[in-house]
């Protein structure tokens, strides 16, 4: 991991912050911002190998498990990244399990602290807006999710409004983001690795489909901004966007003039989603109310980065 965060005011000395699924691409960046802004950063793994120190394993589908866990640590801050993120993964029942029953069991956990966090935030996605005409799409647009991952994320934002007279709870719906580090199932990243490899051909889906793409770097800092705020960002929900589309043929017209070569583009229609969402593009209007200007990056500079390696 590389690349500068924007620092935050070190509001987290002797403080401490969990971070589910803290080994996640996007844990990875979040737990830099936090121990940048002075905390003590505790993280849930899924492998017992993976932990040991600050770093816990533990399955959220597991209330006692969680219980134990939250006991433990005794956070200050939380911020709840575990999920299946991949919205083509194969098991559906994992999906809900871990979205929605694994939220739940965090938030129990949390409410029979006796020190409750002064915040939580629970990462939910800009998916569950799914084929909306609206543009741009602000955290009003009413929801109209597409696929059972953007289901789960909805249902889970419905269940988490339940703990928020008990939890500072704040919402967070990112649209696509990306970065050095994110696996090679996310478009992107396979974009980017095959122009690294010097590969002559590339199988894609659709290349007009629109995306709002951001730096993880700039998710990561809001993420960070938005729990330093607490109480005044609780019962909020945020788009974490940057305000811009790009098609994919236009993320390959980048990544051309970045490797210095054309690659051949096959559409192959197993890629090709029948409720493929075609636009996706956020207001970041309130986020930038509550946190100020955002650390917005062209998407040229991210793909370069992520090029570079």
């Amino acid at each position: 991991m590389s690349g500068k965060t924007t620092a935050l005011p070190a509001d987290g000395a002797e403080k401490r912050a969990l971070i589910t699924g803290i080994h996640g691409f996007t844990g990875r960046y979040m737990a830099q911002v936090l121990a940048d802004a002075g905390y003590r950063v505790f993280g849930t793994v899924l492998s017992a190998k993976d932990s040991g120190g600050d770093l816990v394993a533990v399955d959220l589908a597991d209330l006692d498990a969680v219980a134990r866990m939250v006991e433990a640590v005794q956070p200050d801050v939380v911020v709840h990244l575990a999920a299946i993120a991949f919205v083509a993964h194969a098991d559906v029942e994992a999906i809900y399990r871990v979205n929605i029953v694994g939220t739940r069991n965090l938030l129990t956990a949390l409410a029979s602290l006796a020190k409750k966090p002064s915040a939580v935030l629970l990462a939910s996605s800009a998916n569950i807006y799914g084929n909306t005409d609206v543009e741009p799409i602000t955290e009003d647009v009413m929801p109209a999710p597409a696929n059972d991952y953007a289901v789960s994320k909805l249902a889970m934002e419905y269940m988490a409004r339940l703990w928020m007279d008990r939890l500072p709870v704040m919402l967070v719906r990112p649209f696509n983001y990306t970065g050095l580090g994110q696996h090679e199932n996310f478009l992107l990243p396979k974009i980017v690795s095959h122009f690294r490899s010097g590969a002559r051909d590339i199988e894609l889906g659709n290349l007009n489909v629109a995306r709002d793409f951001s730096d993880v770097r700039m998710v990561t800092d809001s993420y960070g901004k938005l729990v330093a705020l607490g109480d005044a960002a609780a019962g909020h929900t945020f788009n974490i966007c940057s305000g811009v589309a790009y098609t994919l043929q236009q993320v390959l017209d980048l990544m051309a003039d970045i490797a210095g070569y054309r690659i051949n583009v096959h559409v192959n229609p197993a890629f090709v989603r029948g409720n493929e969402v075609a636009r996706l593009v956020g207001s970041n209007a309130k986020l930038q109310v509550h946190t100020g200007p955002l650390a917005l990056r062209p998407l040229e500079e991210t793909l370069r980065w992520m090029y570079a390696g």
